[in-house]
Parts: structure tokens; sequence; C-alpha cells
């Protein structure tokens, strides 16, 4: 990147940027004037004369005309003062490190997936029959591997809203934690950075993270500037493209978003009259789930600040399976996306399905709540199944499973409910692994005396409920009714304290509680809900859905412990390595590095408009 003394200078002629005097930006930072660069590009230059790097946009003016692709349709040149280098590819990707088998058969020594059934209660009266009883299916993935090695490399891209209200510490926060991302991945994981403004590039290619790896992309990371608007689809059609057009492939593949703002076409869209499903839009086919085949990457999505586009945000992961945190404190984007990569370091079971058979011909099954989940339930009732697909080590999922039971003959006493099965593939090895799980079984004794309610079936029954009135009670701010969103969590809130759970001193339900009282202070204040209410709710609500770990800043230590309720011990771990760093870096922090970065942060581009700090706005 140019030093902010050469920021008002041409890199060709050395001249001075006059105001009114037309200039070129280059996605390098370095800046020229137009008549002295246009030369070079009519020649067929389409890098940088001084750092020699690629550009994927150049000047039009004095550029050699290119003519259109051979098409049924003429697509017209773009009219603006810049255009983007066409038939652009990325089949430029390091190959992947080959795994070495022994490696890769230790990365099977967490075991397997375990797979348990627990029945809402262990006895049901022989003459009678049951409606909507419940069974838990009860999913754990195996344990993380022992050693770097053994688990399964990782492909990164990672896309950062570089606008213009980036600009100064939230750039410098963001260059801080993809530095810890980039310590932290291993020699096999691949990393790509795709940055957006009102425009997108590849700011590198796909490279592995070995130690010259680490060097390139912390030096281009160091290179960032904040200018222009936010056009959070284009960010993510470059992504696509860029893993779309991999040579090679790792065993697991994600994307992290990041925009601290509103998306300028959604926004224009919204002015018009349309409505909130333009989303979708955002959204590149290649990264949405179809139900078929292979499973996409995931775009875990992060909402950096009070002014971000929370909806938006949270249609992206909802549609690609990824998770959305609401970083409402930026001093803690690091620890967030610590968070999300210590899971996706550790994936060790893909594409696992789960299947539920009955046992007893007169069982049915009713309906399966998965949230997230798809779940599929046979015509006949006679069978049940659940797509979990991607689950990180020590990851857990549980599902309710709603079944009829009918009434036992005179000599029955046992009644066989389901059969537990499960299908995935190993990450680390590749394999397909089969298991197979306990029966689910309910005694049948001519009468029940002492009913006992298990207790795990009772958690996940009052968990799913929360979520529901979650989303419930955002539905009713939405439509203005701040009372009624605060009325239905408040009597959530007393089922909660009221339940057998929580008399036996759960503390998941202690986290509960507290999570449902922050909510009700954020959504029954219409300001406070505009402000960040509904980031907490969309970023609590993905969580709790998908079971799985994301970041959202509520107000106590008890709803602080609930958002963590589905992290691993490596996701833990990474977080806590995280704040370790940033408590060392605050203790002693190297004075040159933050001037530069401060510098850096704040400087500005010759001709370069800045996007105006963006509101919050109700969707």
């Amino acid at each position: 990147m140019a030093d902010a003394s050469d920021a008002d200078v041409c890199a060709i002629c050395l001249g001075g940027m006059v105001r009114g005097q037309a200039g070129f930006t280059a996605e390098c930072s370095h800046v020229f004037h137009l008549n002295c660069i246009s030369a070079s590009v009519a020649h067929g230059n389409h890098d940088c004369p001084l750092c020699k790097a690629p550009w994927t946009v150049l000047p039009a003016v004095n550029a050699p005309r290119v003519p259109p692709p051979p098409s049924p349709q003429h697509v017209p040149p773009p009219s603006s003062s810049s255009r983007q280098v066409r038939g652009r590819t990325y089949e430029d990707d390091d190959p992947v490190q080959e795994i070495v088998q022994a490696d890769a058969e230790a990365g099977t020594n967490g075991g397997a997936m375990v797979l348990k059934a627990h029945c809402e209660c262990p006895a049901v009266a022989r003459g009678s029959s049951r409606d909507n009883f419940a069974v838990l299916v009860h999913v754990k993935a195996p344990s993380a591997a022992a050693t770097e090695a053994a688990r399964a490399p990782l492909d990164l891209v990672t896309v950062l809203d570089v606008s213009g209200s980036m600009i100064g510490s939230k750039l410098a926060l963001l260059k801080q934690a993809m530095g810890f991302v980039i310590d932290n991945l291993g020699s096999a994981d691949r990393l790509s950075v795709v940055t957006f403004n009102h425009d997108a590039r590849r700011l590198f290619r796909l490279v592995r993270t070995s130690d010259a790896g680490k060097a390139e992309a912390k030096r281009a990371v160091e290179s960032l500037f904040a200018n222009g608007g936010t056009d959070i689809g284009k960010g993510l059609r470059v992504a696509a493209k860029v893993l779309d057009h991999r040579r090679y492939k790792n065993a697991v593949t994600s994307i992290m978003l990041l925009s601290d703002g509103q998306d300028s076409n959604t926004y224009a869209g919204m002015r018009h009259g349309r409505n909130a499903a333009n989303y979708i839009t955002l959204v590149p086919s290649s990264l949405t789930y179809s139900g078929a085949g292979n499973r996409p990457p995931a775009v875990h999505t992060f909402g950096f600040g009070a002014d971000h586009d929370a909806a938006a945000m949270h249609t992206i992961a909802e549609m690609t399976a990824g998770t959305f945190s609401f970083i409402e404190n930026e001093a803690v984007l690091q620890d967030s996306f610590a968070q999300c990569l210590g899971g996706l370091l550790t994936v060790a079971v893909q594409e696992a399905r789960i299947v539920m058979t009955c046992l007893h011909p007169g069982v049915r099954v009713r309906e399966v709540k998965s949230g997230r989940y798809d779940n599929r339930v046979d015509a006949g009732g006679r069978a049940a199944s659940v797509d979990v697909g991607e689950l990180y080590a020590d990851e857990e999922r549980r599902f309710l499973v709603l079944l009829d039971v009918p009434a036992a003959g005179a000599d029955d006493g046992v009644t066989g409910l389901i059969k537990l099965s499960c299908n995935y593939r190993d990450a680390a090895t590749g394999q397909v692994v089969d298991v197979t799980g306990d029966d689910a079984v309910v005694q049948r004794p001519v009468e029940v005396t002492d009913e006992e309610p298990s207790l795990e079936v009772e958690r996940e029954r009052l968990r799913v409920a929360a979520t529901e009135d979650m989303a419930a009670a955002r539905d009713a701010a939405d439509r203005n009714e701040h009372a009624e969103g605060a009325g239905i969590l408040r009597r959530r809130l007393e089922a909660v304290e009221r339940s057998v759970v929580r008399m036996s001193g759960g503390s998941t339900f202690t986290a509960l509680e507290g999570e449902l009282r922050d909510l009700i202070a954020r959504v029954e204040d219409r300001d406070e809900y505009e402000t960040v209410g509904r980031a907490c709710f969309l970023s609590g609500m993905s969580s709790h859905r998908q079971q799985r770990a994301g970041g959202m800043q509520l107000m106590s230590q008890s709803s602080k412990r609930s958002a963590r309720a589905y992290a691993t011990p490596a996701m833990a771990a990474m977080v806590k390595r995280s704040r370790d760093q940033r408590r060392k870096t605050a203790a002693a922090p190297p004075q040159q590095q933050q001037q530069k970065r401060h510098v850096e942060g704040q400087q500005q581009q010759p001709g370069d408009q800045s996007e105006p700090r963006k509101r919050h706005r109700k969707h």
C-alpha cells in the first residue's frame, strides 16, 4: 500500500494530484494521473507498474476496446469511469497439501458419533395410548483430533466490508482480527480475502497458509483502506467465484462475511417499495443449498456495530446454513472471529443424516422438531429423517420426535418405539461411517403409579418453546407491538421458572432465564429494539435454531452463558487464546504499529467518496 505521504502524488510522474484533475486509484492503493496510466493500459498491461499487483478494475479512458464475448445477447460496455476485466477467473489457487494416510486415520481417534434416545417417561400404562409422546434424539460428534495433521484442512474465504463507515478504529480492529485468523490457520489450510465497498475485489488468491503464505496474507490485509458505499452481494459473488474456480479442494470449506452497514442496493429497493425478501438476491446460487446433492459452503455472518443490517446478515446466514453473530462491542471482533474459527478448524462430521424407524407396527411419527435442520416424515409416519450436515468436534444436537403410541396387548411388557441410525462422512479420512444407537422403548405395566418425567426431554421442550417465542416476540416488535412482544417473553420466562428443570437446579436454564430477561428489555423499548434489539434477537435465534455457538452482546452474565451454551471445547479454547492475546497487546501496545494502523485506517484516497455513517432502520 502507498504511504500516507505518497497519497497525493502520481506514482508514475511524481506530480501532484490536483483537485479537478482526472485520476485513477488502483486496487493496490497506488495513485496515478489518468493520462499517465491510460497509455500503459492501452498496451495491454493489467497490473501495477510499481508493485506488479494484478488489477481486476482498469481505467476505461484510452483503454483498448474489448470485443464482446460470443453470445446471443450483446452486453453493452459499462458507462462508468472504470470497468471490470472481462473473463476474469480465479484458477490460480495453491495446491492442497497431501494428507499422509497415517495422519488421516489418526483423525478418527475421537471415536464415532454417539446416538442416544430419551423418552419423556419410562413407562406408559398398558391399556393407554399416547399422542405426541416425546422422544429426544441426542447426537454428539467425535472428539477433536489430537494433532493438527489429523484434522480436516480448511479452505476459508473472508469477505470484508471496507466501505467508508469502516474508517478509523473499525478498520484497525478488523486488521487485528484478521491477523489472529491468519496466525491460527495451519500449513494445510488455505485462505483468500475478498473486500467490498461499492465494488468488490479479491485481495489475494486462495493461498496455503505456510509461513510464506501467512506473510503474504498479512501484508495484503495491512494494505486495506476504507472508502465508498456497501454492496454485500458483489462481495459474495466474488467469494463464490473464488471457490467455484478452485483447481483443488480441501475437505472443509467456509466463508466468513463481515459488514458494518446497510447494503446500498437493498436499501434503494426498499425505498422504492420492495420488501425484505430482496435479501435473498444477495446470495449467489452456488452458495444456496437446494436440499439435494453436496452442500455449498456455509456463510457465517458478522454484524459489526449497531449500524449494520441485521435482517440482511441473518437472511444470508439462514440461506447458507451459517450462523449470524452480532458484535455490539466492537472491541471483541477478534473473539467472535476466534470462536467461529475454532469450530471450522475442528470439523469432524460431514453430510450427517439421522434416520428414525418405527419398531412397533402401531407407532407413528407425527412431527420432528429440528429447528433449522431439514426433516422429513414419511407419508405413513413409519420413518423420519433429519439432515444434520456438518458438525464440529464434540458438538451436540438434540431433536424432539413426537410419536403416537398405541395401547399395548395384554401380554406386552415393552413397546419398541423407534430405532436410531446415522450415516455420515468422516471429515478427516473421507470414509463413510454408519452408526446405530440404542432403541427407544417404554415399559408397559398394567398401571403407572409414579411417572418420572425425563429432565432431558423437558429441558429440550422448554428450549424449543423459548426459541419459538423469541421469533414471535420479534415479529410483534416489527409490527410496532412492543408490549405484545415483551408479554410473550414474560409468559415464557414464568413457564421456565415453574418448570421441573428449573426446580432441579439446572444451570442451563438459569442462563436461559437471563437471556429471556435481557430480550424483554431489548424488545419493550422501541428505541432500544431499533438500535440493537433486533440484532440481538436474530443472533440468538440463529444460535438456538442451529444449536451452534454464535456471538451476541447481552446485558447479564447469565445471558452471556446462554449465548455460549453451544460452544465446543475447541471454540472456547480459541476464544481464550484471542482474549489472552488482546490483553497482552493492551498491556504493551507496539507504538509504531499502532500509529501505522491509525494512519491507514484514517487514510482517504483522492477522488474517493466516503459513505456517510449508516443509520440502523426498521425492516
